[in-house]
């Protein structure tokens, strides 16, 4: 079983084993190089992918400054998703840190999914839910909490990603200048 027959049995209930089968086939394996794009902004996002193994950052250029919205590492999805849902230019880029192994389902197939498990519209919800909940939870922690907690909460539930994705990523990510989150490091290690 892949990782993604693993999340998506993880992550959407019970399914038939034919199910899943059905739907791991509507997905196409790739690799990423360091420093491909799976998506460059501007241009429509057409697919949805699950990251096998490997790291994506999810960016966007404001003011002439990259913004780090989101890093998507083994497990998780990467997609702009209003590009996808609404078929309209992304604002985002997506772009591989380390050689990357993804799972990409196109808009075409993915509205597939439907026909192929009858229950698959209330599993997508209850999916779209748990998305939504993610998001509320890092609004909330933004709005929240000072940076020095943001760090911390980020730290405990990321570790490993401090040792592999370039600093000012992290901090751009978590609303942070460089200099404000080295200082909070600085601190933390002591």
């Amino acid at each position: 079983m892949t990782e993604l027959e693993k999340y998506i049995e993880a992550s959407f209930g019970i399914l038939e084993k034919e199910d899943l089968n059905k739907i791991s086939k509507l997905f196409e394996y790739s690799e990423l190089k360091k420093g491909d794009f799976l998506l460059e902004s501007g241009k429509k996002c057409n697919k949805l992918s699950f990251v096998q193994s490997g790291l994506l950052r999810m960016f966007a250029l404001v003011d002439g400054n990259e913004v780090t919205q989101w890093i998507s590492t083994k497990g998780y999805f990467s997609t702009d998703l209003a590009s996808f849902i609404y078929e309209e230019s992304s604002r985002l880029s997506i772009q591989a840190l380390v050689d990357t192994e993804v799972f990409s389902i196109t808009k075409e197939n993915y509205d597939k999914i439907g026909e192929i498990v009858s229950q698959w519209h209330s599993l997508e919800k209850q999916f779209l839910i748990n998305c939504f909940i993610t998001l509320e939870d890092r609004v909330f922690s933004h709005l929240s909490m000072s940076a020095e907690q943001r760090y911390k909460m980020f730290f405990e539930s990321n570790k490993a990603l401090f040792n592999e994705v370039p600093l000012q990523y992290i901090a751009s990510m978590l609303g942070m200048t460089p200099e404000t989150f080295s200082r909070i490091r600085k601190k933390q290690l002591l």
